[in-house]
């Protein structure tokens, strides 16, 4: 099936969205070749790493921007867990403005980049930056641009290791898509390999393959309702992928839909000040019990307060008890970890996004053709950083 029919977009080059309708569609066979590249990279992966993570005191900060910094968000409670040791997540914007506080002693560090294009002003600095300011810095690369500046400067450095993702992970759309889901399986895979197999590969791909062919038409029924602001909420990582969700909104529709991310709870706090009668909620469920608790009662409380139809609940397979709203499930995942879930449920804060913009007559391709806002971040002046002494 070609993609613009599995996603339900008619004509989508003279739309301006033949980039994104692709780059979303191809997402589960990206993804199969990430993995099956990954595998034949396993010992060179390992050879790099091991000696690494035998240091007890190392550090391991995740590191992007935008996207890419989301995306190191939403697998760092996971890598913790499985690795047993602290990991974080900073963003280059924020190693690049204010380095002395995100490197403030001598420890090892491993800097993990995502980065699309490699050649956005802040992710060549960041790694000079913890170079500086880090008696002892390695390097782990994951990029989709071989072309790239990143990639020139650590493809053959002595303690750096690049992974390549496949040729069609390189969007060539404005939003990241398959770039950044592309991304994080490969950092799951190369950090955590035991939980990165061919069996949960298999769910994955075929569950969000179903999705697409199954949702795209009530998405984008839904998109055509005309909501001026959506609200995504999430606790544990899904709170990073509602972060990811809204941005991928603001980006598609040049901000002509606002959005706001919060937790479940959180959102109680102050946030909930901002529904109208023009507000669409999506709350990402949780596998986890406990978890899931607190979002079916918000699921029930904003059914309440603004009606079902402008609630929307994301959750693997059905719900007990079932949400008075809207239920968009993943087939055959009922039983899986919840980072599993973030890639299916990326794809639907996607396709939502997709169709949002096109209903508003957008170009998702382009959403800013007179130039406001670029595909690769441009106008960053980059200022001298001169070390204090330890």
């Amino acid at each position: 099936m070609k993609s613009d029919d599995m996603l339900g977009v008619a004509d989508a080059p003279a739309r301006g969205a033949s980039h994104t309708v692709r780059e979303i569609a191809q997402q589960p066979q990206v993804w199969q070749a990430a993995f099956d590249q990954l595998q034949s990279q396993r010992e060179s992966i390992d050879a790099f790493l091991e000696p690494l993570l035998a240091q007890p005191d190392l550090r391991i900060v995740l590191t992007g921007a935008g996207t890419s910094a989301f995306g190191g968000q939403m697998l760092v409670s996971t890598l913790s867990a499985q690795l047993q040791r602290p990991v974080e997540a900073i963003a280059t914007t924020d190693i690049v403005s204010r380095p002395r506080q995100c490197f403030v002693d001598d420890r090892p560090v491993l800097l993990i980049s995502f980065a699309r294009s490699g050649n956005s002003p802040e992710s060549i600095a960041a790694t000079e930056l913890a170079e500086q300011c880090s008696a002892q810095c390695h390097h782990l690369v994951v990029t989709c641009n071989p072309q790239g500046k990143l990639y020139g400067a650590h493809a053959d450095a002595e303690r750096s290791l690049v992974l390549m993702m496949p040729e069609a992970a390189d969007d060539q759309g404005f939003a990241m898509t398959s770039s950044v889901t592309s991304m994080m399986l490969a950092v799951l895979y190369s950090l955590a390999p035991t939980l990165v197999g061919s069996e949960i590969m298999d769910r994955l791909t075929a569950a969000t393959e179903q999705l697409m062919n199954e949702r795209s038409s009530g998405i984008a029924a839904l998109a055509e309702r005309g909501f001026d602001r959506i609200v995504y909420l999430g606790s544990g990582p899904f709170k990073d992928l509602a972060q990811e969700s809204a941005l991928k909104i603001l980006e598609l529709t040049a901000g002509r839909i606002m959005a706001y991310h919060d937790t479940p709870l959180g959102f109680r706090h102050g946030p909930k000040s901002l529904l109208d009668e023009r507000t669409l909620v999506v709350v990402f469920v949780s596998n986890d019990d406990y978890a899931r608790r607190y979002d079916l009662d918000i699921l029930d409380e904003l059914c309440g307060q603004i009606g079902s139809d402008a609630v929307v609940a994301i959750a693997a397979e059905t719900l007990d008890p079932a949400p008075p709203c809207a239920l968009w499930s993943v087939s055959g995942m009922a039983r899986d970890p919840d980072w599993a879930l973030l890639f299916p449920f990326l794809v639907h804060a996607q396709l939502l996004a997709l169709h949002a913009s096109l209903a508003l007559g957008r170009t998702p391709d382009n959403p800013f053709p007179s130039g406001e806002v670029n595909r690769v971040v441009q106008g960053v002046t980059i200022h001298p950083f001169e070390p204090t002494a330890r």
